[in-house]
């Protein structure tokens, strides 16, 4: 009988996950992917593809081109509050499955090739909260060295999932992985396929278990694995006094209120208190801007001149346009979304709407801006593919120094005054 080595992951969504459906309704433009319960998942395929783009060696030998694949990678289910997915059809959710029926959703506006909003273009995405667990297996025919090289990527820091990856979405951390290997049939016999098996159990009945990486309890994480293909830039501000990523919503107190989200606590098993969020698609708008303004600037690239707009497409990507025949590429950068505890330090502002032409007050404009008022640093990690020309690389550090230095604000009402941060970043 040939050797099968079988792998059970148990991850971690460090940041919120999008896994669209490619379907519509009448609340959201893009809801997630569910299972028969209706539950968050995460197609084999997906995370096949994933781990074959940055597998190295022959990827066609492993994962099939003609001859059929070696490897089979099940779906990734998500786990209940017990620690168990859900492999059956549920009669009834528990309190906290119901958690999952209403999601966090995400504003966005689409941007033109001028870097400015597209009228009539506001859509909406439904995320998966961070925090969420999902498990996977993965059972591959022998080949003992590539199923090494599989787990090694799973704990890679660029490893991602789903959409958007480049804009925040779908970091994730391993939390366990159980292995065993089944070499006779009379242990294929005893086995179950289910995602819910204790490997651990079955050395009385003469399996072998490998073990790559160490289980591991909700304080700690694997080793830290470097992003080969990557380098990290690690940035630490602090903001000077008020900041605000707004949500596009309001409250009692104010017209316009800062982005928070909660995050599934497994311990507590609900929801947690809410988070200011600090969203990498607004960290991603500011630092793709500026670097933009440094690469043309260093390369005397002025108004006019195709090769402006170059840095965009290079570093940051560039959306399909099949009216003026742009593939679209997606981009070298991986944001990560911040989170930090929300305290209830906030500060609202008081503000009259100005008519342009007269430069008075508008009657009946009164509104409110709720900012944020705490002080704690933000630690930000931002992966930069190593591959790209220096020029670009110059570009984007000279950006992230006018961060760190006051002179580039983030998030909303810049103008007024507030996201100033300042601080350091460094490189590895």
């Amino acid at each position: 009988m040939t050797k099968r080595q079988i792998a059970h992951i148990t991850l971690e969504a460090d940041t919120p996950l999008k896994v669209g459906s490619a379907n519509s309704d009448f609340l959201q433009d893009s809801p997630i992917q569910k299972d028969w319960n209706g539950l968050p998942m995460i197609l084999g395929t997906s995370i096949a593809g994933v781990l074959r783009k940055d597998f190295e060696g022959d990827d066609n030998d492993i994962f099939g081109k003609e001859d059929g694949s070696k490897v089979i990678f099940s779906n990734a289910l998500l786990l209940d509050e017990n620690q168990k997915v859900n492999e059956g059809l549920l009669l009834a959710k528990s309190d906290f499955l119901q958690l999952f029926d209403n999601l966090p959703i995400r504003e966005h506006t689409a941007i033109t090739d001028k870097g400015v909003a597209k009228e009539h273009s506001k859509f909406d995405e439904e995320v998966v909260y961070k925090g969420s667990r999902f498990r996977f297996s993965i059972e591959m025919l022998d080949e003992e060295e590539a199923f090494k090289r599989l787990i090694e990527l799973l704990q890679s820091p660029s490893f991602r999932l789903g959409g958007g990856s480049t804009k925040g979405f779908g970091k994730f951390k391993v939390l366990e992985i159980s292995t065993t290997t089944i070499e006779t049939v009379e242990q294929l016999a005893k086995y179950s396929s289910s995602l819910n098996e204790d490997f651990s159990k079955l050395e009385n009945d003469g399996f072998s278990l490998v073990k790559f990486g160490t289980k591991v309890s909700d304080s700690k994480e694997f080793v830290h694995i470097k992003a080969k293909n990557y380098s990290t830039y690690t940035i630490e501000i602090k903001p000077d006094d008020f900041f605000m990523f707004g949500s596009g919503f309001g409250d009692e107190e104010a017209d316009q209120i800062a982005v928070v989200e909660k995050i599934i606590d497994y311990k507590k098993k609900g929801l947690s208190k809410n988070h200011i969020l600090i969203p990498a698609s607004s960290l991603k708008g500011a630092l793709a801007h500026r670097t933009t303004y440094y690469y043309n600037l260093n390369n005397e690239l002025y108004i006019g001149n195709e090769k402006a707009r170059e840095v965009i497409s290079e570093l940051f990507g560039e959306a399909k346009n099949s009216k003026k025949e742009i593939n679209g590429s997606k981009g070298k950068v991986l944001f990560s979304d911040c989170f930090k505890l929300d305290r209830d330090e906030h500060k609202v502002f008081d503000h009259v709407a100005i008519d342009r032409f007269t430069g008075g007050g508008i009657d009946g404009a009164l509104f409110q801006e709720k900012t944020i008022a705490q002080s704690d640093e933000w630690k930000i990690e931002i992966l930069l593919e190593k591959e790209i020309d220096e020029p670009f690389v110059k570009a984007f550090e000279q950006s992230l120094d006018d961060v760190c230095s006051g002179m580039l604000p983030l998030g909303g009402a810049t103008t007024k005054g507030h996201g100033v941060f300042t601080g350091t970043w460094s490189k590895s």
